[in-house]
């Protein structure tokens, strides 16, 4: 018998339960992984909510975590019991003591980076990869645009921009966000709670304005994010933490300049072992190297049983860098 949080409707944080659960034996091409620290993402509120809805219940949550291998399926080659490892896009069920994974989701932890730390960066970090060297593939002395620099992505996002070389401005909601998004990297900082996002933008760019904007915020940042693009600029829009984009009319685009605007995942840049070990290689890189490191606050981490107050923080806005869940 082990411990995990499930849910049996759509709804708010109070919806998930910590109850006990058979784990069952991992199937042929899966892993079965002790979890030792595990991930809380955005993209878990927006399937806990039902934005994301689930196709039956009860349902666990969360995709991603850092532990230990515990049991292999009959047909796995590539890991063994006790390795360490860190995986993320499983299938829902990574709040909890035991989960099994497909292989083809894990990768092997290198000794040098901590439990905590994987969990804590590898979708974040993961995420981050994509977006700046594969959407679009930022280059030094480049100056661009990341939303929620102070946020569990936005702060990898900037370390990662400094280690290119680039010019991150990144949105804030405080002076004391502004000031960790800094730390980790970013170039400037823009409160939007005060400043005028577009206005700042062209005056940190002398009116050149910029090629990309990373927007995982959505609905409030929809047109700021297109009023800061240059002519032909690309909007990333990989998040909606204020609600959904809809309801939109095409033709925005071309009288702001002609801009581009995409909505990726890390699902459609991830989808093999191959895409995966070489987003992973990049991403343990910096790790080693010490150029990226995942900044988790001692309050953002939660006893796995407290995932309804780990929740309802990340939804208030309320949280700097990650967040974890400790079995």
């Amino acid at each position: 018998m082990a411990k995990r949080i499930q849910f049996s409707q759509h709804g708010g944080p109070d919806v998930l339960k910590w109850v006990d659960f058979d784990a069952v034996d991992p199937a042929e091409h899966e892993v079965q992984v002790e979890n030792r620290a595990i991930g809380i993402n955005y993209i878990d509120t927006y399937v806990r909510s039902g934005l994301y809805p689930v196709t039956s219940f009860p349902s666990g949550l969360g995709t991603e975590a850092a532990g230990v291998v515990k049991k292999t399926g009959a047909a796995v080659t590539r890991f063994k019991p006790g390795d360490r490892v860190v995986y993320c896009q499983a299938a829902l069920g990574a709040y909890s003591e035991i989960h099994n994974v497909a292989e083809e989701r894990l990768a092997l932890l290198p000794d040098s980076v901590s439990f905590e730390q994987g969990a804590a960066l590898f979708l974040k970090g993961l995420t981050v990869q994509y977006l700046l060297r594969q959407t679009y593939k930022v280059r030094a002395d480049e100056t661009f645009l990341f939303h929620a620099a102070a946020g569990g992505v936005g702060l990898i996002a900037c370390q990662w921009a400094k280690a290119l070389g680039a010019h991150l401005i990144g949105t804030v909601g405080s002076a004391e966000k502004a000031h960790i998004a800094k730390q980790a990297g970013a170039w400037a900082t823009i409160n939007y709670r005060e400043e005028n996002i577009a206005e700042r933008v062209s005056e940190l760019t002398q009116g050149e304005k910029v090629a990309v904007v990373y927007d995982s915020v959505g609905k409030d940042t929809w047109e700021p994010s297109l009023d800061c693009l240059r002519r032909h600029g690309l909007l990333v829009s990989f998040g909606n933490a204020s609600g959904p984009v809809t309801d939109v009319d095409l033709g925005i685009l071309n009288k702001k300049g002609s801009l581009f605007v995409t909505r990726p995942s890390l699902f459609g840049y991830i989808t093999n072992r191959d895409e995966l070990d070489l987003a992973s290689r990049e991403l343990f890189s910096l790790v080693a190297s010490g150029a990226i490191k995942a900044n988790v606050p001692e309050q953002q981490k939660f006893s796995l049983r407290d995932a309804v107050r780990a929740h309802q923080l990340l939804e208030s806005r309320g949280t700097q860098g990650s967040s974890l869940l400790l079995p």
